[in-house]
């Protein structure tokens, strides 16, 4: 169930929002603040006019990310949100809300979902229209999208449709290979300041300090390796210690065990003979 009860004014904001009261909420200054800060989808964006059961009351927009009160009123999740740091109640009857109690609107996001969108490069020339599900879709393949040409030091954004033909005509794009033969890989810009030596030094600096880091990273690693190995053997010495004592005095105790049966029946043996002497 969508707010559709809801009184509005001819401008389309709910009139208990208003009415100029103590029970009114926000200010004119605030909510054209909110509607600048939009959490919903802008109305422009739609090919056709939507259904008002899909608006917003708080920001007007098309409802994103809808969430339901217990009174049944439905907003955006980013309005309802912000609404709540303010205000305890629904923005629409005035009924206190506890954030806990919101629920996603999960089958109304996907209706709206399949509502038909312009392309966001419709006043660059395309004439495509999806649903606003499958809008980013066909953002990442529109031949309108600009983007960024990829040579070093080129700052032209161009449709994507053209950009092929740009990187062919693009000035920073004109590799070449070192004519001196150091290997490296020149555009234009690049060519004119290069120098086969310092780029071979550089080149050779920066292995050396690789290679010194990898060394001081083993030599670490064979540090730690042998105080284990070290601890290991202390263990291992210790534990053999203890097993050969633990032998002796299980071996102790057996023949203290076998001795034992022999002296008791002596022991009763000539304590029997006294009390038949007595």
């Amino acid at each position: 169930m969508w707010p559709t009860s809801t009184p509005k004014a001819s401008w389309g904001f709910p009139l208990g929002l208003w009415s100029g009261g103590l029970e009114s909420g926000p200010s004119q200054t605030l909510m054209l603040a909110w509607h600048l800060q939009s959490g919903g989808y802008d109305l422009s964006l739609f090919a056709r006019p939507p259904d008002s059961n899909f608006l917003c009351s708080v920001c007007h927009g098309v409802l994103k990310r809808p969430v339901r009160l217990p009174c049944r009123h439905i907003f955006c999740k980013k309005c309802i949100l912000r609404w709540l740091a303010r205000q305890k109640t629904c923005p629409c009857c005035r009924k206190e809300v506890k954030r806990k109690k919101m629920v996603h609107v999960n089958k109304l996001q996907r209706t709206i979902g399949r509502l038909e969108v312009k392309c966001k490069n419709a006043e660059a020339g395309c004439l495509v229209t999806c649903p606003l599900a499958h809008r980013k879709g066909h953002q990442d393949s529109c031949p309108f999208e600009l983007m960024a040409c990829p040579n070093e030091g080129c700052t032209e954004q161009v449709p994507r449709g053209v950009l092929t033909e740009h990187r062919q005509q693009c000035l920073h794009g004109i590799q070449q290979r070192c004519p001196l033969g150091c290997g490296a890989t020149l555009g234009p810009a690049e060519r004119a300041r290069h120098n086969c030596y310092r780029q071979l030094r550089e080149a050779w600096g920066q292995r050396q300090e690789h290679s010194r880091t990898l060394v001081l990273c083993l030599l670490q690693r064979l540090r730690k390796l042998h105080r284990t190995t070290n601890l290991i053997h202390r263990q291992l010495a210790q534990l053999g210690d203890f097993l050969e004592d633990d032998t002796l005095l299980v071996s102790t105790r057996q023949e203290e065990a076998e001795a034992t049966p022999e002296n008791s029946i002596e022991a009763e043996v000539w304590g029997g003979q006294s009390q038949s002497g007595v």
